[in-house]
């Protein structure tokens, strides 16, 4: 990969890095985080000329962008695959199957976490949670969901995604886009494609389901007034009534052993002194 982009390329993508910036005129730095996604769905990850076109439009250091880069999972340091295939392997996916799951896909594609297969199509990931536990175990290809997967079933998954066949996950949008296409919508640039399929099935919306049916209700209270003076949201003016300020002050003495008031308890029973006795 040059070090440098084309002008042409460059022009481009500096305008889209100026627009996310734009979204944030009072805090700027706060657009690192979309333009980060902006870089990779150029490059695939995020590259070193991509942080130098991140820290010219924020103002900030190569360093500060590239903390940022390094501490969120998302954000490839090295080339990421067309397809990043990530299997949940957090508890409950865990124990349903999803252990298994992982096991058969690395030996099957023969590359262990966060490696690329050899073509460069397929990018594998072991994932802490794709908060979807109720269609566990659970594999998301590109961030979309593959719900109930299998050991079988995954397999096959991605040998459609080497054959080159267009794969739909279960809910979502209609088909599975690639890496920088899904990073180009991170960075909160519309696809057109957000309304597609169903985003919440049956397993998710049964509680809210039975609840509607039984005429459940959460319990709710009105909070009391707040007595004194207080802020327009609600809570008491800093040295106000009921504010902090009204708590004891804390001192050495509440730390130390034989000046904290001990709670009363109940007298051991016989058994117990016995026990003690016999020690």
């Amino acid at each position: 990969m040059s070090e440098q982009w084309t002008a042409e390329d460059y022009s481009r993508i500096r305008r889209d890095a100026e627009t996310i910036r734009a979204r944030y005129p009072d805090h700027p730095r706060s657009a690192l985080g979309p333009m980060l996604h902006l870089v990779q769905s150029e490059d695939g990850f995020v590259s070193p000329r991509g942080i130098a076109l991140c820290a010219e439009v924020l103002d900030l250091s190569r360093a500060e962008v590239s903390a940022v880069a390094t501490f969120y999972s998302q954000y490839r340091r090295h080339p990421n695959g067309v397809y990043n295939v990530g299997v949940c392997t957090n508890p409950l996916c865990g124990v349903m199957g999803g252990e298994m799951i992982w096991d058969a896909v690395s030996e099957h594609l023969g590359v262990g976490h966060d490696e690329t297969t050899a073509d460069g199509l397929i990018t594998l990931e072991r994932l802490e949670c794709n908060a979807a536990c109720d269609y566990a175990p659970v594999v998301m290809v590109n961030w979309e969901f593959f719900d109930h997967q299998t050991p079988s079933s995954t397999i096959a998954l991605v040998e459609d995604i080497r054959a080159g066949a267009d794969i739909h996950p279960t809910r979502g949008a209609d088909r599975v886009y690639t890496f920088k296409e899904v990073s180009r919508v991170l960075a909160g640039f519309e696809d057109g494609h957000a309304n597609e399929g169903p985003s919440a099935g049956d397993p998710s919306l049964l509680g809210q389901r039975i609840a509607d049916e039984r005429g459940w209700e959460a319990p709710h209270e009105e909070a009391p007034a707040p007595s004194g003076d207080t802020t327009a949201a609600g809570a008491p003016e800093v040295g106000g009534v009921h504010s902090s300020a009204e708590r004891p002050v804390t001192t050495p003495a509440d730390a130390k052993p034989e000046t904290v008031e001990k709670p009363e308890t109940d007298a051991p029973d016989a058994d117990d002194q016995t026990k003690e006795a016999r020690k």
